[in-house]
């Protein structure tokens, strides 16, 4: 019963830095850039409790994000880039041996290039990958800030239950 109120804190969190995250409206006039505040606890879930439990709250937060607020267009970008972001990280801190701040710096190149697919596929176009070098600029900087609140995260907080994974 713990391990499922834990998972649910962390799914409510993800949840509402979501909102946060579009109540601070970044749009530098590139679409898709985005400071990934919900990535902060994918990185830390994936740190902390491993990758089942970390992924399982970024498809949940997904969901109800989508179902909320952005739609089934939303969902689909969503998806992709969380799906394309977490394999990423996953090789990046299993294979590659990369610190948390460079596995989240994966986590966030590979975002937006998943969502930049996404895009091409909807749109049967080529052009947007016009905007790939602003997508990885962003993506490298707002995993950059991800990563080092993520390890002071890992850092200060108490090792906490397992919760499988």
């Amino acid at each position: 019963m713990k391990k499922t109120a834990v998972f649910g804190m962390f799914v409510g969190v993800a949840l509402t830095l979501s909102w946060l995250e579009s109540m601070i409206g970044l749009t530098p006039g590139i679409p898709g850039i985005k400071l990934g505040l919900p990535n902060l606890i994918v990185v830390f879930c994936l740190y902390r409790y491993g990758e089942r439990t970390a992924l399982g709250v970024n498809l949940l937060r997904i969901l109800l994000v989508s179902f909320l607020f952005s739609g089934m267009y939303g969902m689909l970008y969503s998806l992709a880039g969380a799906l394309l972001s977490f394999a990423a990280m996953t090789v990046a801190k299993r294979r590659m041996g990369l610190s948390m701040i460079g596995v989240s710096v994966c986590g966030g190149v590979f975002h937006n290039i998943g969502q930049l697919l996404t895009a091409m596929c909807i749109i049967r176009s080529v052009w947007a990958v016009f905007y790939l070098p602003w997508l990885l600029l962003a993506g490298c900087l707002t995993g950059i800030a991800i990563g080092v609140l993520a390890r002071e995260i890992c850092r200060r907080l108490p090792e906490g239950q397992n919760l499988g994974g």
